[in-house]
Formats: structure tokens, sequence, C-alpha cells
């Protein structure tokens, strides 16, 4: 499903695979040979989408841009990426041939630079940059330029990296207290709501081929 967004609609190149239960929403550009698969939301909301050449977004992947207030993360995948299944990319910047395992996330202003892996079920935090052909083991949390690899098990000091990127301001350009999780997930939530609620807007494209049938 193509879906037009602010104003804008997608553009997919006419050798890419769409598959018909993925969304594709707003100014999203999807490149030669790219595949989408059943179930992926590619959502760009106020920003923007880039999906490079014979790129793949597997089954129940979620990769969207954001643009709340001052704070615009576009998505830009590059050329040969695998992003695997039920997968999550917000805001962030993918090189060429990187891999994106089942389960993983990267978060807003993310880098990861060419032959990145990112194994099933890690964490890539927000602002983190990864060398070229990094890699980041299962379940692992990596925060930070220079990067640092945490185990789930390092409960204070993934709270202390978390604190120091300052994600709620990244995130949503909200500048609560790392302590005060009511307030700032309060202050989260209604950016989302008003950045989502554009939403009301959409509509959906009928293709040439839709017609036709």
């Amino acid at each position: 499903m193509l879906i037009r967004h602010r104003g804008n609609a997608p553009a997919i190149d006419p050798t890419a695979y769409i598959a018909p239960t993925a969304a594709i929403v707003g100014d999203v550009r999807v490149g030669s040979r790219a595949r989408v698969m059943f179930g992926a939301t590619i959502d760009a909301e106020g920003s923007a989408i880039e999906i490079g050449s014979c790129s793949i977004v597997c089954e129940n992947a979620v990769i969207r841009a954001t643009a709340a207030g001052d704070r615009d993360h576009p998505v830009r995948i590059a050329d040969h990426v695998f992003i695997s299944p039920h997968s999550t990319i917000l805001g962030c910047r993918v090189e060429r041939g990187s891999y994106i395992a089942t389960g993983a996330t990267i978060l807003q202003g993310a880098h990861l630079h060419e032959g990145s892996s990112i194994a099933v079920g890690a964490f890539v935090h927000a602002n983190t940059v990864l060398p070229p052909a990094f890699f980041v083991p299962p379940q692992a949390i990596a925060i930070g330029d220079p990067v640092t690899i945490f185990t789930p098990d390092q409960h204070e000091q993934i709270a202390q990296a978390i604190a120091a990127i300052g994600f709620a301001n990244v995130a949503f350009g909200v500048d609560a207290a790392w302590t005060d999780r009511v307030n700032r997930y309060t202050q989260a939530t209604e950016v989302r709501s008003r950045e989502f609620g554009a939403h009301l807007e959409d509509a959906v494209i009928v293709t040439q081929e839709q017609r036709e049938e």
C-alpha cells in the first residue's frame, strides 16, 4: 500500500518489489531491485527515507523517519543492506553491505558504517556510531561514539550511558531529567501525538495497475 502523507507520495523504482501488505508512507524512495516484504512499514513522517539498490526489508520490519520540532531524523539505507524480520530502524543511517538481524533495533541519529552487523535482538542506541565491519553481539546494547558494548545485565552502566547521550532530547526534543520519567514520557507522547496527527490527512494512492484491474 502506498500512502500520500503531508503531500508527499512514495517513489518506487519499477524494478523494486513492494508486497501487497507492506505500507509505504510519505517521502520514501525505494531503489532498483529493492524488496519490501509482507507486513513491513516504511513511514517517512515529516522527514524522508531512502532505501538503496538491492536492499532487502523483510517481513514486519519497521523503518520510520521523524521530524518533531527542530529534530529531523531521516533514514538513509544504502545499497545491499539486509534488514531482517521484526527489526526496528528509526531515524538513522545504514551504510552499504550492512546486516540487521531479526528483532534488532537502531535508534535516531545512529550511523552504521559499511559492513556493520547487528545480531539477533541487539540494540544500537541514539547517536551511536559503529565503525566499518563492526559486530554487535546478540542481545547486546551499543551506545556512544566511540561505541561501548554492554550486556543486558549491566543495568546501572546502561542507565548512565543512556542518560549521558540524552536520548529523550535526541528522539523527542524533550529535556526532562533522566529520573523524572513520568514527565519525560508525558512530553514524549505529546510530541508524537502532534507528529502522528498528520496521518489524519493521509490518502491511499491507487496505482495504474490497480486501475486496470
